[in-house]
């Protein structure tokens, strides 16, 4: 790199603890030359949707997460637990869901159908990826975009529903949504962005910001910071 750096910044899964966040500092510090500050994708998320006020931030992408933000720290937090345990609203539980429905005959049969054709993939190399590869929970949120589809059909509308709004009973509920605002960053929050502000109005939880991608609002904070 030829640009002397000041300070390199990084939020990422994961960089939780001091250990894990040490050993991305030593690999950033030896690349760059120059200092590193190593911080949870979700300080990233809470940083660029409230930048220095406070408010509830909530992921939803591969995973899902949320905490209370007091405009400095992430001072709460639900713990997410994974896809395995937790993960509500995520396109890994979606994955997982319509993936579990299809091998079972659950879903509708046009449906199935159309799934292994767009895929090219059957039920034995599914249950290989998800039992035997690393990171199942990448393929579950590939695949479950297919449903975004298919959100016109009903059976696909009341699953995706039923998800997103487990993630609000499950999590949500649990922050001082009344007198706090929640917003939501993340490619699944982002594709159902309707969905999500539909089953906030249910709620009576108020959402005034759904962004994609946190790049945008780590600029501003990091900028607002110099």
């Amino acid at each position: 790199f030829k640009t002397k750096l000041e300070t390199a910044f990084f939020y990422g899964a994961g960089c939780s603890s001091e250990e894990k966040k040490n050993v991305v500092k030593a690999s950033l510090e030896s690349h760059f030359k120059a200092p590193a500050k190593i911080e949870s994708d979700l300080v990233g998320a809470a940083r660029s949707l409230f930048q220095n006020k406070a408010g509830i931030a909530c992921i939803l992408g591969t995973g899902s997460n949320s905490c209370f933000y007091d405009g400095k720290d992430v001072v709460r937090n639900v713990k997410s637990l994974g896809y395995i345990l937790g993960d509500e609203g995520s396109g890994a539980s979606l994955g997982k869901a319509f993936l579990s429905d299809c091998l079972k005959n659950i879903a509708p049969e046009t449906l199935i159908r159309l799934f292994f054709e767009k895929y090219k993939i059957d039920g034995d190399e599914i249950l290989d990826y998800v039992y035997q590869k690393p990171f199942p929970n990448r393929l579950l949120s590939v695949l479950s975009f297919f449903l975004s589809e298919h959100l016109d059909h009903p059976y696909v509308l009341n699953l995706v529903y039923t998800n997103l709004k487990s993630f609000f009973e499950r999590n949500v509920s649990q922050y001082d949504y009344i007198n706090y605002p929640v917003r939501f960053v993340g490619t699944v929050a982002n594709m159902y962005s309707d969905l999500l502000l539909q089953i906030a109005d249910e709620m009576r939880i108020h959402i005034d910001v759904i962004i994609d991608n946190p790049i945008q609002g780590l600029i501003k904070y990091h900028h607002r910071q110099m």
